[in-house]
Formats: C-alpha cells, structure tokens, sequence
C-alpha cells in the first residue's frame, strides 16, 4: 500500500530479488521472485539478466505483472544465462520517474553490473558530492547510484574490495542484489536494518528480501544474510564474509513485523504471521476490553486482532470487506470524499456490527484519518461501542532508513496525546501496544531493532546529518 495524503497507512520500501544458476529459465523465477514481493513497492519493476557475455535489463512502471508481459519476459530469455537480479520499487529517496527504476545498470568493456538495493543511505548527499568532484556522472537522483558508482571505482580488484570501500562509505539502510562480474552478490548493511535471505532451489542459489518469494519458486530457505555479511555466488559455489561489525544499538526494522513483511514470510527464524498474533495476545493483556467481537482492519491487522480474541475470549469476526479493485491513486481532498474513498476500500457487513461492542485492530495509526472514518462507519452500521486496539506504539518520528513515513507534523501522535487522538477519531477507547509489550511479542529487546519511529533515537544517523 502507498502512503497517500490523507491516509492512515504506510508506504513499503522496495523489494529485492537475485538468482544464480544454470539450466534455468532465470527470467521467469525472477519475475516470480519479485512478484512475490509487490508489497513492497508497486511504482516500478526491473529485471537483469546476464549469460556470462552479455547483460541485458527491462524496467518499467506500474506493477510487475503490468511490466512484464509474456513478450517482455520471452526476450529476457537465453539458453545460457547464469546469473538474474529483480526489484520492485518503491521510492523513498529519489523521484518517481522511469530513470530512478531498478536495477541500476552499468557497462563497461567485457561485462557489466546490475543493482538492485532496499533502504537509505543517510550520507548520500555528501558522497555524491565527492563522487561527482572526482569526475563521476550521475544519471538518477537516486542514492542507489552512489553504491554503483563506489563498486565502479573499485571493480577492477574484485568484488570483495569493492563491496568493502561501499561500507567503509555508506551510512544508514542498505540490503542489495548485484550482478558482478557474472557473480551474484548479497550484501547487508551493519545493524541489518533490512531484511535479506539467502535460499536454494536445486543446484542455484537465490537472494531474497523475504522468504515469501523464495516458497513461491519453490526454493528451500537456508538462512538470513547476516547484518554486515558479503555473500558471493558463483559457478564455485558460495562464499561468504562478514565485512563489517555491528557498531550501534539498534537493527532489523521493527516494522517488518508489524506491517511491512508477508505474513507468510519467516524473517530472523520469526514467524510474522506468529509475531503478529503474539503481538494481538499482549494487547489482550494490556488492555482489556468489554466487547462482543474483534474484528481486523484489513489486512494488515487480522494477525494480531487472532490473537487479540484467542487470549480475550472474545469472538473473532469478519466485519470489514476489502475491494481490491480500488485504485491506488485516488486522493480525497475533504472529510467526505475520504469517507467515500474508505467505504470503497472497505464495507461494512450491518449484521456483523448491529447492537455490537467491537474490539477494532489495525497494525498502525499514522494521520488518524481512515481510522476515524472506518469508526464512523462501522457506527452508522448498527455498532453500539468501538473499541480500537493498535498493535504498535504510537508513531512519533519520521523513518530515514527506507520507510516512506511523512514528516512529525503529519503524524498525529508527534503531536497529540492518545487520549486526544481516541477523542478525534471518535472511538470508545484506544490502546497501543507498548515498546516493552511489543519486545515481549518479538521475544527480543529494544536494542536488537529500529524502533526510532517511536522512539526518535535514530542510532545509524538521519538524512541531512552528513
């Protein structure tokens, strides 16, 4: 789902995708890899793929599905390609536009290099700005172009000393898929704030940013990347190394968990679907509730609102039907359009709520606004009290690392007490989970995750800092 103006939800980051093996039809398990991944990113999509003498890419806008055409991908096709990487993208730094697609491609005498990369770079401003006084050419306004040109300066010894002078360089979310060389390449920042795993699917190997898209081309997951790993493939096998050490106190995204990843997806050896549900049971306990039935706002809290009526007793029930057929450009400039643009999204069912106290769980309240206008209508449904249960702490701070939340004055807890909120959004009672609650869901502490859009401790720096 893309952050809209107006609207209560979040934008993913991107999703990455890579494949080295032959005797393959590497175009089609990318083009299923990154398909898997579409929630992360829906602006654009890109597939390269090289046989060992020549690279060739395609990227484009919209979904990949829409992208990628049967005759698309047919022309992505050759009897000896080794080695494909993929993306979908979604823009959190960099504009919109067909330039700024992924993968990033590169050529040079004999070869060439493709990238695809999730996260941000926080000093990418002050790198670009070296880069160019040296001589360098930029053709995007991305700051994936900056990780493209470092590996560039460097190809000539090899990727392991090129990927080292890129974290030696970089600062803040990084979790890349490269073709080097007509090697794949893995790698992941220092504190892992993005996610990567590596999996295997016969005799090739794959990288993914979840597991999701490894189960759909029916590869077996081996493992995470670990934060600071290189992890090289090629026609010797797989080699790996940590090239940087965990520095800070903080790592892996916290809203993976909560919102971002497939629930379906396995992430740190987690569950998702089982961190959500845990994450609905502490709620049950912090915050009781009187009610009738729980329902989910679709779909992002339906694990949790499991788990909310598992530990509560209370009934679990569909209340909220999602249209999936409602564009995802459509933005309501007043109070009755984006109730209108709310009812297109999701319907009530009037039996479900008639004379009802509901318990309403959703994963996250950003402006505030579909929430206010999902109560109301769940009100005007026939629902005596709304009880609203949220299974993440109150959204505080804006995210630098790869996350396209909107700055503090649009986040409605940066600037009003929960009790404020509950009284704007015209509900019973309102409830987030705590830090110390969700710690507990994830069965970790604080200091293994990105919290800052909670917190405001932006412990791998902020974009501007360099």
């Amino acid at each position: 789902m893309l952050y809209e103006p107006n609207t209560d939800k979040l934008a993913e980051e991107c999703g990455v995708f890579g494949i080295y093996g032959k005797n393959i039809d590497l175009a089609s398990k990318a083009y299923f890899g990154i398909f898997s991944l579409q929630h992360r990113g829906q602006e654009s999509a890109g597939i390269a793929v090289s046989d060992g003498e020549d690279l060739i890419s395609f990227k484009g806008q919209g979904l990949v599905s829409d992208v990628f055409t049967e005759d698309v991908l047919a022309s992505l096709r050759r009897k000896k390609d080794i080695v494909a990487v993929a993306h979908s993208r979604y823009s959190t730094a960099g504009g919109k536009g067909i330039i700024n697609a992924q993968p990033l491609v590169a050529r040079y005498l004999n070869g060439g290099m493709a990238l695809a990369h999730n996260g941000n770079l926080v000093n990418a401003g002050s790198i670009r700005r070296e880069l160019e006084q040296e001589g360098y050419f930029f053709q995007t306004d991305s700051d994936t172009e900056c990780i493209l040109n470092i590996v560039a300066r460097y190809r000539c010894k090899g990727p392991e000393y090129a990927l080292q002078q890129v974290v030696n360089r970089v600062k803040g979310a990084y979790s890349v898929t490269m073709i080097f060389d007509n090697k794949l390449i893995g790698l992941r920042d220092p504190d892992g704030i993005r996610p990567l795993c590596l999996g295997k699917l016969g005799e090739a190997y794959v990288l993914a940013s979840e597991s999701c898209a490894l189960t759909t081309i029916g590869a077996e997951l081996i493992r995470d990347v670990e934060p600071g790993e290189l992890v090289i493939i090629d026609e010797n096998g797989i080699t790996s190394k940590k090239i940087a050490q965990k520095k800070n106190k903080g790592g892996l995204c916290i809203f993976e968990y909560i919102y971002f990843a497939r629930p379906d997806s396995t992430i740190n050896g987690k569950s998702v679907y089982k961190t959500r549900e845990e994450m609905g049971r502490v709620l049950a306990k912090q915050y009781p509730v009187e009610a009738d039935i729980v329902t989910p706002v679709p779909d992002s809290g339906r694990s949790a609102a499991v788990g909310f009526a598992e530990e509560s007793g209370i009934k679990f029930t569909e209340g909220l039907i999602k249209n999936r057929y409602v564009a995802r450009t459509f933005i309501a400039p007043d109070q009755e359009q984006r109730e209108l643009k709310v009812r297109l999204k999701l319907s009530p069912i009037p039996e479900v709520f008639e004379g009802k106290r509901v318990v309403l769980v959703d994963d996250s309240i950003v402006r505030g606004t579909t929430i206010k206008s999902l109560i109301n209508i769940i009100k005007s449904a026939g629902a005596k009290e709304v009880h609203v249960r949220v299974s993440s702490p109150p959204y505080i701070s804006p995210c630098f690392y790869g996350i396209d939340i909107p700055n503090d004055e649009d986040l409605i807890a940066a600037s009003y007490t929960p009790e404020q909120i509950c009284e704007y959004i015209g509900a019973d009672s309102l409830n987030y989970i705590n830090i110390e609650g969700l710690m507990k869901a994830v069965k970790g502490q604080a200091t293994d995750y990105c919290t800052a859009c909670f917190t405001g401790n932006y412990f791998a720096g902020r974009i501007g800092d360099d």
